[in-house]
Formats: C-alpha cells, structure tokens, sequence
C-alpha cells in the first residue's frame, strides 16, 4: 500500500511540474521589437553609442527586463541596418516606459541620427 502511495505521489508532482512548464510556454511579457533605418549621416559612434544606451535600458527602467542588440539573421527592408529588442514585464510596463525618464535618456542618443523605426509588439 505505501508503494503504491509513493507512486501516486510521484505521478502527482510530475503532473504539476509539467503544468507549471507548460504554463512558462505562454509568458505574459511583452517583446518589443524595432528595425532601425540611420540617417545617412549617422557616424559608427554614433550608431553604437545609441544601441549601448538601449543594452542599459533594464538598469535604468526596472519594466525592462532583457535588451537584444545582436542580429544573427535579419530580413529587413532596404535601410534598414540595426535590430533592437527589449523584453518588458508586462503590457503594463511597456505602456509606462512611454516618456518615462528612462526612455527619455535613451532618445536624447537616438532620436537625433534615427531615420525611421518599424516597431512590433508581441505577447502571449
């Protein structure tokens, strides 16, 4: 009988691990997607100055959970040179981030050499 109960215990908690991975199948961030085009006169310090003040987003606005700047594969259209994507918490945080001071420090080094952006949001 105790054989038995052991068994079914077990079978139980792998029944609630996998409900809880399932559940991590269907996070509740937000990825913030944007494609880049520079304006011409953009210099390469400039360009990498920017993407840097993107990688220090998540210290400077805690909504912000994950920034990527490294594109292995990209189908972009034709301008369009840089990727930048930035995890949120939360729709909650993303719609905060909008003229926070965070993202306010960030577009003084942006917004000047950015020539245009497509942005996509994207969650579960």
């Amino acid at each position: 009988m105790k054989k038995s109960m052991f068994l079914a215990a077990c079978a139980a908690a792998v029944m609630m691990a996998m409900g809880l991975l399932a559940a991590d199948t269907h996070p509740k961030t937000v990825i913030h997607v944007i494609a880049i085009q520079w304006k011409a006169a953009a210099t390469p310090a400039q360009i990498e100055k920017a993407i840097k003040g993107a990688e220090a987003l998540p210290s400077e606005y805690p909504g912000i959970t994950r920034v990527w700047t490294k594109a292995i594969k990209k189908q972009l259209a034709d301008g369009y040179t840089h990727i930048v994507v930035m995890e949120f918490a939360s729709e909650a945080a993303l719609e905060k981030y909008a003229d926070s001071a965070a993202q306010k420090k960030w577009y003084e080094v942006y917004m000047p050499i950015r020539e245009e952006s497509r942005t996509s949001d994207i969650t579960n």
